[in-house]
């Protein structure tokens, strides 16, 4: 069987993608990142919570306070990325419910009253999103290289509040020289897939 979605697209998406470990300084502008979330607000999330939430590194000052929270294998890669997103989860994304869900806009009473609930849907639902950004970033014609090598309370506390939590760092650009590792192994369809 194949797939209703072009080879060529399949292949960009996933098949020839790799996380970027290196970029041009080639920028990556505001309408590039518009047109990345304005395609990937689409992908489902429960209750149509989307509570990710975006904050891009752009200046010389932000870059320096973030690189001091990075592993140190990864600050290079986030110092010279020409653009970096910090992917974080809003633990109070239901005050948004009413607008996101107006069928249904108790919701937010109803199932999210309670903080740690909201925590764990944010975390589930915001890292669901994260996997469409990234598909989003390839779709655009970009690289992405998402990592999680981070003092995340650093992170938090530089470029957050208290209702956010990091999920991960994003290193975006068009790849640069040696930007790909080997394409590392997959697991199989019958070591995956169980049919009951």
């Amino acid at each position: 069987m194949t797939l209703a979605l072009d080879p060529a697209a399949q292949d960009l998406l996933f098949r020839e993608a790799r996380s970027a470990n290196t970029f041009t300084d080639e920028p990556v502008t505001d309408e590039q990142v518009q047109a990345i979330y304005d395609l990937v607000k689409y992908g489902p999330t429960a209750f149509n919570q989307s509570p990710l939430r975006v904050v891009l590194v752009r200046s010389a000052e932000g870059r320096e306070r973030l690189v001091k929270h990075m592993a140190e294998g990864n600050q290079p890669k986030t110092a010279t990325a020409p653009l970096v997103a910090i992917l974080a989860a809003d633990n109070e994304f239901h005050e948004e419910l009413p607008a996101l869900l107006p069928h249904f806009p108790q919701a937010k009473d109803a199932f999210f009253s309670e903080r740690p609930v909201r925590e764990q849907a944010a975390a589930l639902n915001a890292s669901l999103q994260a996997g469409y950004f990234i598909v989003g970033v390839r779709a655009a014609g970009l690289a992405a290289g998402p990592m999680t090598g981070y003092d995340a309370a650093g992170i938090e506390k530089e470029f957050l509040d208290g209702d956010h939590k990091v999920l991960m760092v994003v290193n975006i650009g068009k790849p640069g020289e040696d930007a790909w590792l080997p394409r590392l192994p997959r697991l199989s369809y019958d070591e995956v897939v169980t049919t009951v």
